[in-house]
């Protein structure tokens, strides 16, 4: 192993163990949404510890391609190609799915519930006994504060979108599935953040430079968020403990975050002071912002608009709902603790966004 110490070098000593540990059980690693945010995290440390993976997405990606990933192009959508692609692999990392908070149920469910019953199946027919899938905090959602809730809390009764709806079929399924051939594991990680962010920290930049960005209700509500280095941890972590002869992780869903709930306007404004921007301070009330929402999605149904509206009901709920959770059972099960703080990460995303201006 002390080949792989000059590789790891750049990693925290908790991370280092966590990946020897797992070059000790798997030759190869398949990774859906390799080109995503999350799944180019997790290609970046398995590689660091010379670990073989097999990238799945639906186009090109150089970046993955440099790091010695091998790239496959498919569709999650056919059984036939992913059957194929996940030849020779010990272990599934299953991130891709469509996210979102707008879209009709047959571009969420085709990618997110019929896809991931593709990899479940391709999993048994390739014999692979481990999979991760990356779930959302979203399968409980329903538009209430969630104030410190854990893996007890039931699947949402009702969704604002069919995103949640998709995702809580999914990791049903997946936990289902759980067998001693095949031991599986849900993680639902809570707005992930961090350098190369393509969904949150610009969506924040871009809404603030257009002088839209606003906060909703007038009572600032507890979030849970987590930074990039975390979920992947998390995902290793998960990895490791399923390979065990009586996993204790083996067939549940787990909350993840930093365990640092903090304001959402707070939040806001640290990822404006790390780009340099001015602080936000206007608000709108969380009745109007939920109307405007639901004015939207009537027109752009009506109209046929295929883009996301500025404000849809389940963004409205969002932000002006708590959502932090008790995570004691990933802490538990599998020794999972955030490596990097809020504040840390914060730095780092500062220093991102400088080196891109």
């Amino acid at each position: 192993m002390s080949s792989l110490i000059p590789a790891l070098s750049s990693l925290l000593t908790e991370q280092q163990s966590v990946l020897k540990k797992l070059s000790d059980q798997v030759n190869c690693v398949f990774v859906t949404g390799a080109g995503g945010f999350l799944g180019t995290a997790i290609c970046k440390f398995l590689r660091a510890a010379d670990i073989q993976v097999i990238g799945f997405a639906r186009k090109d990606y150089p970046h993955l391609t440099a790091l010695g990933v091998t790239l496959i192009k498919g569709d999650l959508q056919n059984k036939k190609q992913v059957c194929e692609a996940m030849q020779g692999c010990d272990l599934v990392f299953h991130v891709a799915s469509k996210t979102g908070v707008w879209g009709d149920k047959g571009s969420y469910f085709r990618p997110n519930v019929e896809g991931t019953e593709n990899i479940l199946e391709a999993c048994r027919f390739n014999n692979i006994d481990r999979l991760i899938y990356t779930s959302t905090p979203s399968v409980t959602f329903s538009g209430e504060d969630e104030s410190g809730i854990d893996e007890s809390q039931p699947y949402a009764a009702q969704f604002l979108n069919f995103y949640g709806l998709s995702k809580a079929i999914a990791e049903e399924n997946v936990l289902k599935a759980n067998s001693e051939s095949l031991k599986t594991v849900a993680l639902r990680p809570h707005l992930i953040w961090g350098p190369g962010d393509p969904h949150l920290v610009p969506r924040v930049i871009e809404r603030a430079k257009a002088k839209k960005l606003k906060l909703v209700g007038k009572e600032d509500k507890l979030v849970d968020t987590i930074y990039i280095d975390n979920a992947v941890y998390a995902h290793l972590l998960a990895a490791v403990e399923l390979n065990e002869m009586n996993s204790s992780c083996a067939g549940k869903a787990y909350f993840l975050s930093n365990d640092q709930p903090i304001f959402m306007a707070t939040m806001l404004n640290k990822i404006l002071t790390a780009a340099s921007l001015p602080m936000v301070n206007a608000r709108v009330p969380a009745g109007l912002a939920y109307f405007v929402g639901t004015l939207l999605e009537w027109w752009y149904l009506r109209t046929g608009k295929q883009e996301e509206p500025i404000m849809t009901r389940f963004v409205a709920r969002q932000l002006s709902t708590s959502h932090y959770f008790n995570i004691e059972a990933s802490k538990k099960d599998f020794n999972y603790r955030a490596l990097v703080s809020i504040d840390q990460g914060m730095e780092k995303l500062q220093r991102a966004l400088q080196n891109v201006k």
